[in-house]
């Protein structure tokens, strides 16, 4: 007997599709926070080495460990939202009795990802409005400052709207380091 393809078996499919690409986009940004991370202890090194052996302190090494440490958190931050590493309203669920579960989390991860819209739309806001101003010592933009929130502001869109999509289909979102 063949598959019967009905509109609920399609959204099943794009659901399918829409975690894994999720999954993906997640260990892609911890990735680039691992990356990030070594530039980070790189720069740090290089800037204590610099103003203890040298006695010559690079002067753009801590405008540089300042801006890394945002692209690392912000990642990890968004990863976090994915993978339910951050702290989290669903600890409280426990205490609500099973029937008024499901809503309250779907309430829970629309507030989050309502949380990574303002976010992105104001941090791109704040980064058109200084780029034209200079970091000193690096000579970059002051936007490249509020690009990481940004980015994870997005992040934390597609993610909760994942979440959303999986507590709707009764399932739950694996993490994406699995």
């Amino acid at each position: 007997m063949g598959r019967v393809d009905t509109p609920a078996s399609g959204w099943i499919h794009w659901s399918d599709g829409y975690t894994r690409a999720c999954a993906k986009l997640a260990r892609w940004c911890m990735l680039l926070s691992v990356v990030g991370m070594v530039a980070l202890l790189s720069a740090v090194l290089f800037q204590v080495f610099g103003r203890h052996v040298l006695n010559n302190t690079p002067t753009w090494a801590e405008s540089l460990s300042l801006l890394l440490v945002l692209y690392v958190t912000m990642m990890g931050a968004a990863v976090g939202v994915r993978d339910g590493t951050h702290i989290g309203f669903e600890s409280l669920l426990l205490l609500v009795p099973a029937e008024h579960r499901r809503p309250l989390l779907l309430l829970v991860h629309a507030l989050v990802l309502i949380f990574g819209l303002l976010m992105a739309w104001n941090c791109a806001v704040l980064a058109e409005s200084v780029h034209t101003y200079k970091i000193p010592n690096l000579g970059l933009s002051e936007g490249w400052k509020y690009v990481p929130a940004t980015i994870a502001g997005v992040l934390i869109i597609l993610f909760s709207a994942e979440h959303i999509i999986a507590v709707l289909r009764n399932k739950k979102v694996e993490p994406s380091w699995r």
